[in-house]
């Protein structure tokens, strides 16, 4: 299972305009986004009642995976 997960190929189209990482190409990707997504949505419903460690925990896992979705896009970052 995980030589399907890392097999080198990329995950991301860059966007086409702009710096950074578009749709996801590949399942890995969208299975990527898909927590991301629930990642952070988990941490607003569990800290609602704490808006500053709220607004720290969603900055911090909305930047950790960042290294992730810069490797796995094709042809990397660059401003298009």
């Amino acid at each position: 299972m995980l030589h399907l997960m890392f097999d080198g190929r990329p995950w991301f189209r860059p966007k086409r305009r702009g710096y950074g990482t578009g749709l996801p190409i590949a399942w890995q990707g969208w299975l990527m986004l898909a927590m991301h997504i629930a990642l952070i949505t988990g941490i607003a419903l569990l800290l609602q009642d704490r808006p500053a460690m709220l607004t720290i925990a969603v900055i911090l896992a909305g930047l950790a995976p960042m290294p992730l979705y810069r490797a796995r896009t094709e042809g990397g970052w660059r401003l298009r």
